[in-house]
């Protein structure tokens, strides 16, 4: 089977997969990303990739709901120049797999009509119900709302195209207009649930503290891409000098940049780490809060295996990896009452749960898991379990994107849409 993958950012989703299909000699896979994004990316072993130009964003003066479109279109059309040049080498996919939110996939099927597209669509914006108008700390006018509407365009003109397509969670899909629900798969990338294990042996050393935690220690742990309010930073934050004052011995390690992924930046060209930094920092003790940035993978899931509670906030929006990973890799997550963390987590069976805005059930919930060692105990075994049957990489996820590859290839029936 001839593969290939397009990802601005490649491998991002498709880490785990085309690798998976490159083992077998009997295919050939193409990765194809944004090259200024692969520079220092680490290469599946087995995939050729090849890199193309980065594109312009939208012009400045093009219409503001527009503008996301207008970038979505060049980089589409920067695709259909890689794909000519791919295809007058030889080289015509049977299926191409692509995440179709930056509009990289929209002429694929002008340059390989006969090639299957498996469009991968992460989230479908709506003017209310999900992240739009959910936080009131950050109001939206009815302008957000339009302009939330109008991000869907590159959604709604790639699915014209594609063959089928993919979303990672129940609550993912039903985001997406009825008409169009019954061509996308609920279909998780999935946990290598093999190397994101519990391990009550581990150390994680903070050498410029002079400190070392363990299992021993009574340790909070808060992972995001970035520290921004989509991921609850500002209502975690603002919850830690009641935990700090409250429990002497708690330290709590904090992963994240201090860049933007989704949502506002912070006023005046700070972070909102140091936003919240000049709100509460005062009542924080220093010696016992441990702001990592960025980590390698290996230390992130140290930092997972020594933590005694592990907060996961979010809008209602796109599930974080980190926080399925948390839960394979034993921990117990207290997570925000707030979909999807919902269709893993329910409340003291598999994680705790808080309102999002409710500081003082945040602390409690903490408190909660950090007071009842036995239950915590039989809680983090029901997560990792659950991870295991639900998002398992090789013997459940691996296994459905691999049927979902041949049927496609082969004209073979395909799964019921909307099923996880």
């Amino acid at each position: 089977m001839r593969l290939l993958f397009i990802h601005q950012n490649f491998p991002g989703q498709y880490k785990h997969l085309a690798r998976y299909k490159a083992m077998d000699p009997a295919n050939e896979v193409v990765g194809i990303g944004d090259a200024a994004n692969l520079k220092g990316r680490p290469v599946p072993p087995g995939v050729t990739v090849l890199g193309y130009p980065s594109p312009k964003d939208g012009s400045p003066e093009t219409h503001p709901y527009l503008r996301g479109v207008e970038g979505a279109v060049r980089r589409g059309q920067a695709l259909v120049r890689a794909g000519l040049e791919l295809k007058r080498r030889g080289f015509v996919p049977d299926v191409i797999c692509a995440h179709a939110g930056w509009g990289e996939s929209l002429y694929l099927k002008d340059v390989f009509p006969d090639s299957k597209l498996l469009n991968f669509y992460e989230f479908y914006y709506r003017a209310e119900g999900a992240d739009v108008g959910f936080d009131p700390e950050f109001p939206s006018s009815f302008d957000d709302a339009l302009r939330a509407r109008t991000r869907n365009a590159t959604h709604l003109l790639s699915l014209a195209s594609t063959d089928w397509g993919i979303t990672p969670t129940r609550w993912q899909h039903a985001q997406f207009p009825e008409l169009v629900r019954g061509r996308i798969s609920v279909l998780f990338d999935g946990i290598d649930t093999d190397v994101v294990t519990p391990d009550p042996a581990a150390v994680l050393m903070l050498p410029e503290r002079g400190i070392t935690l363990s299992r021993k220690d009574e340790v909070i742990t808060y992972v995001a891409r970035n520290l921004e309010p989509y991921r609850g930073f500002h209502v975690f934050m603002r919850a830690l000098p009641d935990l700090l004052a409250r429990r002497p011995r708690t330290h709590v390690v904090i992963v994240g940049g201090d860049d933007v992924s989704y949502g506002r930046r912070a006023p005046d060209g700070h972070s909102w780490r140091e936003v919240m930094l000049q709100e509460v920092g005062a009542r924080l003790d220093p010696d016992r809060v441990h702001f990592l940035g960025k980590v390698p993978y290996d230390r992130f899931l140290t930092i997972l295996r020594v933590s005694s509670a592990h907060v996961y906030l979010t809008y209602p929006f796109v599930l974080s990896w980190s926080m399925l990973e948390a839960m394979a890799a034993g921990c117990l997550v207290v997570g925000s009452a707030t979909a999807p963390v919902m269709e893993a987590i329910s409340d003291g069976e598999t994680g705790l749960l808080a309102d999002f805005f409710d500081r003082s059930a945040l602390v409690h919930a903490v408190e909660r898991a950090l007071d009842d060692p036995q239950g915590s105990a039989a809680i983090r075994e029901r997560a990792r379990r659950l991870v295991v049957e639900r998002y398992d990489l090789a013997r459940r996820c691996l296994p459905a994107h691999d049927a979902l590859l041949t049927a496609l290839a082969t004209g073979a029936p395909l799964p019921p849409p909307g099923l996880g």
